[in-house]
């Protein structure tokens, strides 16, 4: 086995460890998914959206999607419309501006922190993961259909 190799609970894997100088032109970025919660004391979800934050390049964006049906087989009383409106509220709070409210002022840094807090609500971010992209935009795409479609 290779110095790019690492032995992982009885797998051999690539090695993706980038030290100062050798990420390209690649940045750090944090993500977080959007889970729906319909019934809190069932602890049952699904995941609705992601959270991408990156800020060498001051990027903030969130993709969303609700599978309804999904949605209604956790909770057939589900408030959907709801669900959207929450949904739709936190990719205002990412575009920033007046679609962002009380939080327009504030930097895409603090904005992101804000919806990656912990609270006990319907729509309810994950645990914020990392990675390295030269398209911020693009990965919260690609991240979307991996996790969420």
């Amino acid at each position: 086995m290779s110095a790019n190799h690492i032995h992982v609970a009885g797998h051999v894997a690539e090695r993706h460890i980038t030290r100062s100088g050798q990420g390209g032109d690649r940045d750090v970025y944090e993500y977080a998914l959007l889970r729906v919660v319909p019934r809190v004391e069932r602890g049952e979800r699904i995941n609705a959206g992601v959270l991408v934050y990156c800020r060498a390049r001051g990027y903030l964006g969130a993709r969303t999607h609700l599978d309804e049906a999904r949605l209604l087989a956790l909770d057939p009383a589900a408030d959907v419309a709801g669900v959207r409106a929450a949904l739709g509220a936190v990719e205002g709070v990412c575009a920033g501006g007046a679609a962002a409210g009380q939080a327009a002022g504030d930097d895409p840094g603090r904005r992101f922190r804000w919806l990656v807090a912990p609270r006990s609500t319907v729509v309810r971010p994950g645990p914020v993961h990392t990675g390295l992209t030269t398209d911020p935009a693009a990965e919260a795409e690609r991240l979307l259909d991996l996790l969420v479609r």
